[in-house]
């Protein structure tokens, strides 16, 4: 009983603390849930917005207020409101990679209309990968947190918070009975966030190949110190790979002079600074270490 009472002041600490602050959020026929994370600053999902620009928000207190959405971006399912309102106190932001399996969190929000619910569970997995699209571009949302603390249609962009109250997730999909996932704050989400408040959108690189995780041979991996790279198994034609001389079969193991070892650490070299600089990216191609000289060009398409 000690140990379920524990258990019932965490969650009932967290949620007093975090529930203020998580509001409501609808955007034309949209609804979902968003985060205070600064005053006049919300962040919930792209997918909760849609291409709408403009909004409303109700808060637990019953405190209403409009929103602005100052950018979104479909590819990694997050978005940024901005009101002239008052807000809530602004929640603290965690870090995902802190987390364990097994791990108590707490989910706020507001699913099927119902303002302020609060649901927990643990950490059930981590490192899920969520493929999402847009137009034509795709990508990877990396480290996805999975839970099993219950969500429903309507907690989307609302918050996924530790026994501390620190939100180390934005919920953004129902997976199955059970099964919830959440964008994890890592340093590339934090970055997504800060380009968003301050440009209104993601600027990407682009390189134009499709790959996938393949291990290193057992001399190369002891080499250097992993066991695994990235596969290529396309090459767009025309592409800055393609110019660079990178081919299908290549196994990448380093995109501007850092270690790549799936396609979210490529993915985590081509944001904005890297549009139009040379990147040195290294391949095993058969035997061969191999150097060559990318210059991404900006994914527009997205």
């Amino acid at each position: 009983m000690d140990e379920l009472d524990a258990y019932s002041r965490t969650v009932s600490a967290v949620a007093a603390h975090v529930g203020p602050s998580v509001a409501a959020v609808r955007a034309g026929r949209g609804s979902g849930s968003a985060v205070v994370v600064d005053h006049g600053v919300l962040v919930t999902n792209a997918h909760v917005v849609g291409g709408h620009r403009e909004g409303s928000v109700a808060y637990a207190d019953g405190t209403e207020g409009a929103v602005t959405v100052r950018g979104t971006d479909p590819l990694s399912d997050l978005a940024v409101l901005v009101t002239p309102d008052p807000t809530p106190p602004p929640l603290e932001l965690g870090d995902a990679a802190e987390l364990v399996v097994g791990q108590l969190v707490v989910a706020v929000g507001n699913p099927l209309g119902l303002a302020g619910s609060v649901t927990a569970g643990v950490v059930s997995g981590l490192g899920r990968a969520l493929p999402v699209r847009s137009g034509r571009a795709s990508r990877v949302v990396e480290d996805v947190i999975q839970t099993d603390a219950a969500l429903n249609p309507g907690n989307s962009g609302g918050a996924l918070a530790d026994a501390a109250g620190r939100v180390i997730g934005i919920n953004t999909a129902v997976a199955g009975v059970g099964l919830g996932l959440a964008v994890p704050v890592s340093a590339t989400t934090r970055r997504i966030l800060e380009s968003l408040r301050a440009d209104g959108r993601v600027r990407r690189g682009y390189l134009g190949l499709v790959g996938a995780p393949a291990p290193l041979p057992a001399e190369v991996a002891a080499r250097l110190g992993r066991a695994r790279g990235l596969r290529v198994a396309e090459v767009v034609a025309g592409s800055p790979a393609a110019r660079a001389g990178l081919r299908a079969g290549d196994l990448v193991v380093s995109a501007d002079r850092e270690p790549v070892s799936d396609a979210q650490g490529l993915q985590r070299r081509l944001f904005a600074a890297s549009i139009g600089r040379t990147m040195p990216v290294t391949v095993l191609r058969g035997a061969a270490m191999v150097d060559v000289l990318a210059v991404p060009t900006e994914l527009a398409d997205h």
